[in-house]
């Protein structure tokens, strides 16, 4: 996509049309929409402030992005793909807490407080 040159728009250069139809695409990649309607960076950044309909068309090819992670993870799952299981564990369900060592070493005196689940209680403290 080219500048229309034409003095409508931002910057007297662009136009919210034409960020939103170079955002199909991107991922929301501000850099990659850059590059399709041919400005810098900062421009393309401006544009998303600046123009609810062009922050609505990024939000929404972001959301396609998210969407389509959460689809292979679920498929991974559903593959039974070991790693990917435990990781959406921790990362989901509340009540699954691994119980990992870690060693500290350290010349001074440490004072370390474990915190597990959302509650806030201390579980531990070294």
């Amino acid at each position: 996509m080219t500048q229309n040159g034409n003095g409508n728009g931002y910057n007297g250069r662009y136009t919210a049309g034409q960020f939103i139809e170079a955002m199909r695409g991107t991922g929301g990649i501000i850099s990659a929409l850059a590059e399709k309607v041919g400005c810098a960076w900062n421009t393309a950044r401006d544009a998303i402030d600046r123009w609810p309909t062009v922050n609505q068309a990024w939000r929404n090819e972001r959301a396609v992005v998210t969407d389509l992670a959460q689809r292979n993870v679920i498929k991974a799952i559903k593959d039974a793909d070991l790693p990917t299981s435990k990781w959406w564990l921790q990362l989901m369900d509340d009540q699954f807490v691994p119980r990992e060592k870690r060693e500290i070493s350290t010349d001074g005196d440490v004072t370390i407080r474990v915190v597990y689940g959302t509650d806030g209680k201390a579980e531990g403290t070294a």
